[in-house]
């Protein structure tokens, strides 16, 4: 499971000028000894894509992101899974690669493809697939795909999937995902006469609980809200979306958020601000400062995935008992996003293969790898965090039944979030480039109490629309 900090890193600074780390590949963690060059040699292989990969054959693949080691929980883990990986495909090779410290970053991703520099199986979020098909840097698996390679296919959530796809063809194989929620402090709630087990659910009710834990005194905001380094836009993006609507229309070549429901929401956030006080002194916050806020009983509400959660806990020595989540308020859609891998363009068929099934074991099988949760809890990592969740059917009762089994956290806190799912809508096209100007709307707002929200707006539509004119 990725970690939040991970993917908002990339996220938040996605055109931030950062040094691209370097690519360093680690030792092999198989338990084969081949030193192959990767091709079909010492098995019969199969020409057939749709067939699973002939235990025979020899192959070595290169895998993205094996966990660092400062990570030992999660090195452990991996070692592991390629063992009993190899008790089916002993000769499989896997190399695992890393880098120290994040796994992605913006600069190094985009320079990896451009260079096709990408491992065999390389690390994405649901966002990248456009950049990757603009570097024809992925395969088409379509074909290598089905109830016999990745048996729980058919409960894989289709939205999930349709994140992977283009033009029909799928590009990759997810491992985690996401849906914005209402995150809450349980102790403020508390203490400011709010019910913790049922979170606001409109706007309204996040405008009045909000007042009231700000009312609570000592520089405690009631709801928080970003305005720097991207994540403002991104914000702005799941109010519009929690209240049915829209940045980019369906053509995708115009903004759609300058409109009744794009005022409504900057108004109430600015009333939030100016009128009720409500929302604290200190703005221009981006990713990480509203964890630090709430995880120090200075925060009562932000919107956020539900691995923020474990962020906080494990970063920043937070109590998993002291948070909680409802649904975004609203409840019309919500943004979603998630994380994924895929193949490198012009591999060979058996390497394809050998990938798919190392997916498969690892990301995609109920009670294995990354849904081993008796492992997780042996190995003091958070268990019950509500995602990954793209399951459904009989995978989904299974893995839920065994999360609940084995959770480390009280996950009664988010029974709201999870006893009332929200439709996930993906982020806009160009989205990086978009929450940049959107950043603007939000700073606007939330630091300057005369601000001229029809003019912010104007502004960004204009600014939008010459992003997307540049596809």
């Amino acid at each position: 499971m990725r970690s939040a900090r991970l993917r908002r890193t990339r996220r938040a600074s996605a055109v931030a000028l950062v040094s691209a780390l370097t690519l360093s590949a680690l030792a092999a963690c198989g338990t084969s000894s081949s030193d192959d060059d990767g091709g079909a040699a010492g098995g019969s292989g199969s020409s057939d894509p749709s067939a699973p990969l002939d235990p025979k054959t020899k192959v070595t693949i290169t895998i993205d992101c094996m966990p660092p080691a400062a990570k030992a929980a999660e090195l452990k883990e991996w070692k592991e899974d390629v063992a009993e990986f190899n008790k089916t495909y002993p000769n499989v090779t896997i190399e695992g690669r890393s880098t120290p410290g994040q796994c992605l970053e913006p600069p190094r991703f985009t320079a990896m493809l451009k260079a096709k520099s990408q491992p065999d199986v390389f690390y994405t979020y649901f966002t990248d697939l456009a950049q990757v098909l603009d570097h024809d840097g992925a395969e088409d698996i379509t074909a290598y795909v089905n109830d016999r390679t990745v048996p729980a296919l058919k409960d894989i959530d289709p939205n999930v999937l349709a994140s992977l796809k283009h033009d029909g063809k799928l590009y990759g194989l997810p491992t985690s995902n996401y849906t914005m929620g209402l995150l809450i402090n349980r102790t403020l709630f508390e203490q400011a006469g709010l019910d913790p087990d049922n979170p606001p659910r409109t706007w309204a009710e996040v405008r009045t609980a909000a007042k009231k834990i700000a009312g609570l005194g000592d520089g405690i905001a009631g709801f928080g809200e970003y305005s720097a380094g991207n994540t403002g836009g991104w914000h702005f993006t799941a109010h519009m979306y929690s209240l049915g609507g829209d940045i980019v229309d369906a053509t995708g070549k115009k903004a759609a958020f300058n409109d009744d429901l794009g005022k409504q929401v900057a108004a109430n956030l600015h009333a939030m601000r100016w009128d009720d006080d409500s929302m604290g002194k200190t703005q221009l916050l981006k990713w990480g400062d509203l964890q630090k806020q709430i995880a120090t009983d200075k925060l009562g509400m932000f919107l956020a995935a539900p691995d923020d959660i474990a962020y906080m806990v494990q970063q920043l020595g937070a109590k998993y008992e002291n948070f909680g989540m409802g649904p975004i308020p609203g409840e019309k859609n919500t943004l979603a996003g998630g994380n994924n891998y895929m193949i490198k363009k012009g591999i060979s068929g058996d390497k394809v293969k050998a990938a798919v099934a190392w997916l498969n074991f690892k990301n995609l099988t109920v009670g294995k790898g990354q849904f081993d949760w008796a492992r997780t809890k042996a190995d003091k990592l958070p268990v019950g965090v509500p995602q990954p969740n793209f399951w459904l059917g009989e995978s989904k009762q299974k893995d839920d039944a065994a999360r609940v089994a084995n959770a480390t956290m009280p996950v009664a806190n988010f029974k709201a979030f999870m006893d009332n799912p929200v439709p996930g809508k993906a982020e806009p096209p160009k989205a990086q480039e978009i929450y940049k100007v959107l950043d603007n709307v939000m700073s606007g707002i939330l630091t300057n109490e005369d601000a001229d929200i029809d003019e912010l707006l104007d502004t960004a539509e204009s600014q939008v629309n010459q992003v997307l004119a540049n596809q």
